[in-house]
C-alpha cells in the first residue's frame, strides 16, 4: 500500500473513533481529509456519506443498546430532515461555492468538537413545530454538503437544553444515518465515481466506529483529542475558503 493511501486509511480510522465517541458519523472529518488531498467535490460528497452510513449505523446501535436514545426527540426532526436531505443531495453547487459552504461547515464542526457543553441543566423537550423547521434546515444543509447533520443537531439539542449529552449523541447517530441515506439517494449519480479503494476506507471507518461508539456510550471523555481534531478541521476550512 502506498504511503498516501495508508495515511488516508489511518486518518479515516482516527476520525471515526473520535466522531463516533460523541454519536457522529464523521463526515466533516472525512471531508477535511479529502480537502487536504484536493479530492474533487463530486467524489468527496458521496464518499463521506457512504462512510457515514456505516459508522452511524454502528453508533446508533451502540447508543440505543446503552439506553441513550429518545424517539420523542428524534422523529420530529427526522420527519422533515429526510426529504430535505434528499433534495439537498440532488443539488450540485458550483465548485467554488461548494468549497466555501464546506469550509464554513468545517469551521462550525471545529467549534463543535472543541467546545465542552455544561451537563447540569434542566432538560425540556422542543416544541413540535420548531423541531420540524430545524429538521428541514439541517436536512437541506446536510444533503448539500455531504454530511449527516449530527454536527449541527447535537450542539442544537445541548445549547437549547432539549437533551442531555448521551441522549443527544444517540439521537444524532440515527439522525445522521437517515440523512446520509437520503442525501446519498439524492446524489446517486455520483456513487459510481467513488474511489476504487473505498472499501478499505469503509473497513477503517467501521472499526473506528465500533471502538469509538463503545467508548462513547460508556464513559469516554475525548475532549482533548477532539480539540486536536478541531485544529485539523480549522486548517482544512481555511484551505477551502482561502485557496
Amino acid at each position: 500500500m502506498e504511503t498516501t493511501a495508508f495515511l488516508i486509511v489511518l486518518a479515516v480510522f482516527l476520525v471515526a473513533v473520535l466522531y463516533s465517541s460523541v454519536g457522529h458519523g464523521g463526515a466533516s472529518g472525512y471531508l477535511a481529509v479529502m480537502a487536504f488531498l484536493a479530492v474533487a467535490p463530486e467524489i468527496t460528497r458521496p464518499t463521506a456519506l457512504v462512510l457515514n452510513l456505516f459508522v452511524a449505523s454502528v453508533g446508533a446501535f451502540q447508543f440505543y443498546r446503552a439506553g441513550h436514545f429518545s424517539w420523542g426527540i428524534f422523529w420530529p426532526f427526522a420527519v422533515t430532515s429526510i426529504p430535505f436531505a434528499f433534495i439537498g443531495g440532488m443539488i450540485q453547487l458550483p465548485t467554488n461555492v461548494y468549497k466555501i459552504v464546506l469550509g464554513l461547515v468545517l469551521l462550525f464542526a471545529a467549534f463543535r468538537l472543541a467546545w465542552s457543553f455544561s451537563k447540569s441543566v434542566e432538560i425540556k423537550a422542543p416544541s413540535f413545530s420548531i423541531a420540524l423547521i430545524c429538521g428541514a434546515c439541517l436536512g437541506l444543509l446536510s444533503g448539500l454538503v455531504g454530511v449527516g447533520g449530527g454536527i449541527f443537531l447535537t450542539p442544537l439539542l445541548l445549547l437549547m437544553n432539549w437533551s442531555e449529552a448521551k441522549t443527544a449523541a444517540g439521537v444524532s447517530a440515527l439522525f445522521i444515518l437517515v440523512n446520509s441515506a437520503a442525501g446519498l439517494l439524492g446524489n446517486y449519480r455520483q456513487v459510481g465515481v467513488l474511489p476504487s479503494d473505498v472499501w478499505l476506507w469503509i473497513v477503517a471507518a467501521v472499526l473506528g466506529g465500533v471502538i469509538g461508539s463503545l467508548l462513547g456510550a460508556k464513559r469516554f471523555d475525548s475532549l482533548t483529542l477532539r480539540r486536536v481534531l478541531a485544529v485539523v478541521l480549522l486548517m482544512a476550512a481555511i484551505k477551502l475558503i482561502v485557496v
